[in-house]
């Protein structure tokens, strides 16, 4: 059985520690207010030019432009946006294993653009080439920020260093559940519609190349970035909770140990008396 003083260490320890994971929530429920936000506010963008797109295509027939078919290389790159910071339960790990258990992506033909070093130094531990480091952008995401990722990935695209492109995040749906989610960008795949509408093909002026050249590299950013702050908002979720139940744990470990205390106070005073008796009777 523990010693007194180990007990007392113990429960001061876990106390110290409780305090900081209170802290930490108090830290991350301010910052997700704040991140919701600004993800809520952008997604009905993008989210429109995820479907103004989808539409586009849909109604364009057999378009042969270079973003609409897979280039010659087999090499696949994947944004993979994760966190600079650990203490956030399975956050970082959910994309890690999105990634290295999705049979589409093999290390020795995979291009991984990270953006949070949890994910960089994870997918780097398993053999994937990490061909450009973008972490400092998970910090405070700006629409400027997807346009050069998207720029940098379409350079490499139409030089044929690059076949495909994919976008792994974490989705945010609500405080509580944050999904991991991996799209495919390029080349732009959208489901065919079957409403009578789609059959009508759209006109493009001056012509169809000139405008996807155009549109598609916008269509890209909004969904780089929108992936961005969803990430955001996703991690300061996954770090609230993960505090709040550590938090709930310490104050269970704190609530054992205070019973653990007491009873072995109780049983050394116990002691010190039965001795205490002892000596007096022999005295007698």
């Amino acid at each position: 059985m523990a010693s007194i003083r180990d007990i007392k260490r113990r429960r001061d320890s876990i106390s110290s520690t409780e305090q900081i994971t209170k802290a930490m929530k108090l830290i991350s429920t301010v910052k997700l207010q704040k991140s919701k936000a600004k993800a809520e506010e952008s997604k009905p963008y993008y989210g429109m030019m995820y479907d103004t797109i989808g539409s586009m295509l849909r109604k364009s027939g057999n378009i042969d432009h270079k973003y609409l078919k897979a280039g010659d290389s087999k090499r696949k790159a994947v944004i993979v946006i994760t966190s600079n910071r650990g203490l956030a339960g399975g956050y970082n790990s959910n994309i890690v294993k999105l990634v290295h258990g999705n049979d589409n992506f093999t290390p020795e033909l995979t291009d991984v653009y990270a953006v949070g070093r949890k994910g960089k130094e994870a997918l780097a531990r398993k053999g994937y080439k990490i061909a450009e480091d973008y972490s400092e952008v998970i910090n405070e995401p700006i629409y400027r920020d997807a346009a050069d990722i998207t720029m940098e990935l379409l350079d490499a695209f139409g030089q044929n260093r690059i076949g495909e492109i994919y976008l792994a995040y974490t989705s945010f749906k609500n405080t509580v559940t944050q999904i991991p989610t991996l799209k495919k960008l390029l080349p732009v795949e959208m489901e065919k519609g079957s409403e009578k509408t789609d059959l009508t093909l759209m006109n493009y002026e001056p012509d169809e190349d000139q405008v996807l050249d155009s549109i598609i590299p916008k269509y890209m950013s909004s969904m780089i970035y929108g992936a961005l702050l969803e990430a955001v908002a996703s991690e300061n979720g996954a770090r609230m909770a993960a505090m709040d139940s550590a938090t709930n744990n310490a104050e269970e470990m704190i609530e054992e140990l205070g019973l653990a205390y007491n009873r072995a106070r109780q049983g050394s005073i116990t002691q010190e008396l039965t001795e205490i008796i002892a000596g007096a009777n022999a005295i007698s």
